[in-house]
């Protein structure tokens, strides 16, 4: 959701080594830089395992809409080219294309993939692998995270959680204590920021739009082709916004937009290529 596909290969490891550095010990860095190519995807989980990535995560291959044995030999490649752990990322919604139950089954079998990012929503069908395979499984639909921790998800990697990660820890930990009415509750606090983050515009565009009106990035601009809201869009955000209430570590009464900073969008200041 974020802007790896408008990030040049050098921008790419650079953010890992970035992020390594000012992580320490820590955090784990997961690298989500590979390619809807195989040999670029391949050479991206290389450079990130040097840069000091802790593990990858591949996305199903996009536009191409690969078979289900074209996703088998891309994904068992892509695992095979590091020691590292991988996650999976199915999002049929971007990609064109899910890995389906049989596809998660047989790749469940490599010692490297240990994990997926489920963005499809099948609930049904992840109850099934949960029950047949050891993959961990993470939430990738913030909407989605509390009915898919109910039925066994380990946690989320979220957009909405950029903006406000406690919320969120605090709904996981109420799950794993059992405590359905104090994660429901979090849930609930959590439902007009998500709608903010994900309903409008793309994930990326409202959450640097809503980090930058916070103050805690220094622009809210995007690259191109994403481009900032509209006048509009940047209403209903803002609308979604004011029903935010008694989230912790988040405080919108010094919630401060700036429309304009947001326009258009913005090009590489290097000339780059994203292969």
């Amino acid at each position: 959701t974020g802007e790896t596909s408008t990030l040049t290969d050098a921008e790419k490891i650079q953010l890992v080594r970035t992020a390594k550095q000012v992580a320490g010990s820590r955090a784990r860095i997961i690298s989500g830089g590979p390619s809807n190519e195989t040999a670029h995807a391949i050479q991206l989980a290389q450079q990130s395992a040097e840069a000091g990535a802790d593990a990858i995560m591949a996305v199903t291959p996009y536009y191409n809409k690969p078979t289900q044995a074209g996703l088998l030999t891309h994904f068992r490649m892509v695992a095979d080219s590091t020691d590292l752990p991988m996650i999976l990322y199915d999002i049929p919604g971007r990609a064109g294309v899910p890995i389906e139950y049989e596809t998660i089954l047989r790749l469940a079998k490599h010692p490297n993939i240990l994990a997926v990012k489920d963005a499809k929503g099948d609930l049904a069908e992840a109850s099934r692998v949960l029950n047949q395979t050891d993959l961990v499984y993470f939430s990738g639909d913030d909407p989605m995270v509390l009915p898919s921790l109910a039925i066994g998800y380990s946690g989320l990697i979220g957009v909405t959680a950029n903006i406000a990660p406690a919320p969120y820890r605090a709904m996981v930990d109420a799950v794993n204590r059992g405590d359905l009415a104090a994660a429901t509750e979090q849930h609930r606090l959590l439902e007009p920021l998500a709608r903010a983050t994900m309903t409008h515009v793309p994930g990326t565009v409202s959450t640097k739009y809503l980090l930058h009106g916070l103050g805690r990035i220094s622009s809210p601009r995007v690259r191109l082709p994403l481009v900032g809201p509209e006048e509009w869009e940047a209403a209903l955000i803002e609308d979604d916004v004011a029903l935010v209430r008694d989230l912790e570590g988040v405080d919108f009464t010094d919630f401060r937009p700036d429309r304009n900073a947001a326009a258009g969008g913005a090009l590489p200041k290097i000339a780059g290529t994203t292969r």
